[in-house]
């Protein structure tokens, strides 16, 4: 008896940690590499009104600029990576956002860093929807769910690195942080050049119709609903970049106080992830996104009832939970649900609900904020999740159904019985 925990403690190591590819592991290490030297993106608009001594409003149009190039990046990147492969377009996007890093450092004009953020914007995230391809290719359908999540977790450990380590600014100054992050990319590239198995594009199936590309992705109408619920869920989830510090001013709290609160965030996700997700598992995945998504509205409507320190805490807390069960979840279904020599291109169309939302829910927090108060938008948020859950509930339903049929690459049925509801 007093060997169960230990051997229940193992067994938990092995369902989360153990026979996945090292491919897969060469990719996280990649991944969490590029993340925890991630500096540039946090302090561009500290850098731009301190060391370039340019407006707040010249700042804010710059990162704006990034945000329209990630627009742009999804489809882009995603066409790119079923042309090419998913490895080739990898490994290219991961060696032009290490150059554009480097020009960036350089462009002190407006007329340069504004072409410059653009492109970085650009073939940064590039690399997104060639990336979680990738895991798709090189992992087996049954461990999606479990490889998403420990993608994410990299993500948010490499983040916190990242933001726990800014201050190395003052030592290095901003030029060098500039060539460490544009580094960083260089190494993930060569990480994955060397280790990670890819392939080539993926013909499409005979029979398919002639000039099938990303049009054929917008004509799927369930996906294209699944994308546009998530896009809703996800501009509410980034108030935590936008409402969140807003209102968090406006009650008096300082930036290091904000900084402090939002650390839960990263904290928790470290912390808890990893056995929360075996949980959401558990469940079929429209009922893992819906409950999910509904969390995180919830989360901000602990708002409504206090301003105090703890309750941005306990808000922070719950929200985190259904991020934690929203986004690998996610992921993992439009790996599930695209067909393999269009990987890419859903992959890219569901890059553009984040990059969408990083762009709207600035604009929607702000403007509520200031319109009304901070009361209305943490009300919208329980009603916005609440019916993105409630519509996650039938559009999920349709697509796990149709994974659930949909051919292997051996052409037997998949057999996955656990996506069904």
């Amino acid at each position: 008896m007093r060997s169960s925990p230990l051997a229940r403690a193992r067994s938990s190591v092995v369902a989360t940690f153990g026979g996945l590819p090292s491919g897969f592991w060469w990719l996280w290490t990649a991944q969490l590499v590029n993340r925890a030297c991630g500096f540039v993106m946090p302090l561009l608009a500290f850098y731009i009104t301190e060391e370039l001594h340019r407006s707040a409003a010249f700042a804010g149009t710059v990162v704006a600029v990034i945000g329209f190039g990630s627009l742009v990046a999804g489809p882009f990147g995603g066409i790119l990576a079923d042309r090419l492969g998913h490895k080739p377009t990898l490994i290219g996007a991961q060696i032009a956002t290490a150059a554009g890093m480097i020009v960036l450092a350089y462009a002190h004009t407006p007329l340069t860093l504004v072409p410059a953020a653009f492109a970085v914007g650009v073939v940064n995230n590039a690399t997104r929807p060639a990336h979680n391809a990738l895991i798709a290719e090189v992992i087996p359908p049954e461990d999606h769910a479990r490889a998403y999540s420990l993608n994410f977790w990299a993500i948010n450990i490499g983040y916190s690195v990242a933001m726990l380590s800014v201050g190395l600014v003052s030592v290095t100054g901003y030029t060098a942080l500039f060539w460490l992050n544009g580094a960083t990319f260089l190494i993930g590239a060569l990480l994955i050049a060397a280790r990670v198995p890819g392939r080539g594009p993926v013909a499409a199936p005979a029979g398919t119709p002639n000039g099938e590309g990303f049009g054929s992705v917008l004509r799927d109408r369930s996906f294209v609903a699944f994308v546009a619920a998530e896009f809703l869920v996800l501009t509410i989830l980034m108030q935590n970049e936008s409402g969140l510090p807003i209102a968090m001013g406006e009650d008096g709290f300082s930036p290091s106080a904000f900084g402090r609160v939002a650390a839960l965030n990263g904290i928790l996700i470290a912390a808890v992830q990893l056995p929360l997700t075996r949980l959401y598992k558990r469940f079929p995945e429209s009922w893992a996104l819906a409950g999910s998504s509904a969390l995180i509205g919830v989360g901000y409507s602990v708002l409504l009832f206090g301003h105090s320190a703890w309750f941005y805490g306990a808000s922070i807390v719950v929200w985190t939970l259904g991020e934690i069960g929203n986004t690998p979840t996610s992921f993992a279904v439009v790996a599930r649900v695209s067909p393999e020599h269009m990987r890419g291109r859903y992959q890219g169309l569901f890059q553009v609900a984040w990059t969408g939302s990083a762009v709207v829910a600035p604009l929607f927090g702000g403007w509520v904020i200031g319109t009304w108060g901070s009361t209305p938008l943490w009300i919208a948020c329980l009603v916005v999740t609440v019916a993105a859950a409630a519509a996650q509930l039938g559009i999920g339903s349709r697509l796990t159904r149709r994974a659930a049929t949909a051919p292997r690459g051996d052409g037997t049925p998949s057999q996955e019985s656990a996506l069904e509801v």
